[in-house]
């Protein structure tokens, strides 16, 4: 396996990876499956929410990382990334991504962090509880959009692959494989 095929492995693998918000939609529906749910509980699906962020942003830099450096082991000049309307798309759908991700593990966990921390005891005062459900569902929809992006990511992969340089025969005028400037409109 050549550098180009080991980084688009791991690209790919990266992409599957970022299905944390179909992960973090699961745990908080199967949240709302407690009702009131003691305080432990409440912590525990809390910190799942918070460490899928941390992964989260891990698997996005990945995705940048992998996906700058397959272009020029692609043959690809790097202004590829903002001429080809593909590529272009999964740069802008990454970087909406991260800003959501950034809000709500910057934004809304912390409040709802601080909200929690008040808790004295092993219920969830209904005046607290009351504070955390907007930042919720907040949350919850952030996580559905994001899911939505990360699935529009997905499907930008597969297009992508049917234009993939990789997948033409190496051609000997240029030294870049047949048909790249078809491909990514260069």
């Amino acid at each position: 396996m050549d550098a180009y095929q080991a980084i688009k492995f791991l690209h790919i693998l990266t992409v599957v990876f970022m299905a944390a918000p179909l992960y973090n939609l699961i745990v908080v529906n199967e949240r709302l499956r407690f009702g009131k749910a003691p305080y432990a509980v409440d912590c525990y699906f809390e910190n799942l929410i918070k460490t899928n962020a941390i992964r989260c942003f891990v698997f996005q830099l990945t995705a940048l990382v992998t996906g700058v450096l397959l272009l020029p082991l692609g043959g690809l000049p790097l202004s590829a990334l903002l001429t080809n309307r593909v590529l272009l798309a999964k740069f802008l759908l990454l970087l909406v991504l991260s800003v959501l991700l950034s809000y709500v593990h910057l934004g809304v966990q912390p409040r709802i962090e601080a909200l929690l921390s008040q808790v004295q005891g092993n219920e969830i005062p209904p005046e607290i509880l009351q504070k955390i459900v907007p930042w919720r569902v907040r949350r919850k929809k952030l996580a559905g959009f994001c899911l939505f992006f990360v699935i529009t990511l997905v499907l930008l992969l597969r297009i992508a692959k049917y234009s993939d340089i990789s997948t033409s025969s190496e051609s000997p005028a240029n030294g870049h494989p047949a048909g790249w400037q078809r491909h990514y409109n260069v």
